[in-house]
């Protein structure tokens, strides 16, 4: 009776071990599937976007945003104008179910061409806008750049500055603000690293996020623009 109670008790914590690890393994494929900016899915969507514009005459299937809007977050795709008349299903990894990336268009004129916004990066700076509205008032440190500047995290509240993940590397990336009282990322740690690695053709005076945003499908979205001086380092660009 003993032997059969052990069994019993032995055979109960295996399968709970078991139990356990699935679900483990389940929650992080789940996180894998909604943070993963997957190839084929950015395909399908570039698919959809194409046979859309085909057949409405030019007309590309994105949500209206101000004018003065970020260039990168300026052409979100409106998801009910192409699902499921043009593709299958909303991507799993984008905003609208549940996901971390927006889906938007860059070059609607003369390429429309899928890339992602990742998400994660506007919710740092809602952190940030909410606590400057708490203390009302902004904290400025030292320049970083013309009318750029570092943040006095701990004026308003913060124990230690805000980074936020690099969607190009392992970096951790600072917060900046503006001269016009905005949160910026600075990208100038990815931007060195491609500067000198890769050695591309730039010139002083472009903007040179190109070089993010032409080789990887997250945008380098809500930044200033850069370039780069007389040593070949990025820069903010003068406004």
């Amino acid at each position: 009776m003993k032997m059969i109670q052990k069994k019993s008790v032995f055979l109960f914590s295996v399968v709970a071990t078991l139990l356990l690890l699935s679900g483990c393994m389940y929650k992080g494929e789940e996180k894998a599937v909604r943070e993963n900016p997957y190839e084929d899915q950015i395909e399908l969507i570039q698919k959809a976007v194409n046979s859309y514009k085909e057949n409405n005459g030019g007309l590309l299937p994105i949500k209206t945003r101000e004018q003065e809007t970020d260039l990168y977050i300026k052409y979100p795709i409106e998801f009910s104008k192409i699902v499921p008349a043009y593709t299958e299903k909303i991507p799993s990894n984008a905003y609208e179910t549940g996901g971390i990336y927006q889906y938007v268009l860059m070059d609607v004129e003369e390429n429309p061409t899928v890339k992602l916004v990742d998400l994660r990066i506007a919710e740092r700076i809602r952190d940030l806008n909410l606590k400057r509205h708490i203390n009302g008032k902004l904290p400025f440190k030292e320049s970083v750049g013309e009318n750029v500047y570092e943040i006095d995290f701990k004026a308003m509240g913060f124990k230690e500055p805000l980074k936020v993940e690099s969607p190009y590397s392992d970096a951790l990336l600072p917060i900046v603000v503006g001269g016009d009282g905005h949160f910026y990322v600075d990208y100038s740690i990815d931007l060195n690293r491609i500067l000198q690695e890769e050695k591309p053709d730039v010139k002083e005076g472009e903007d040179i996020r190109y070089l993010l945003s032409d080789s990887y499908p997250i945008l380098p979205a809500y930044s200033l623009p850069y370039t780069v001086n007389e040593k070949n380092e990025p820069v903010f660009m003068k406004r």
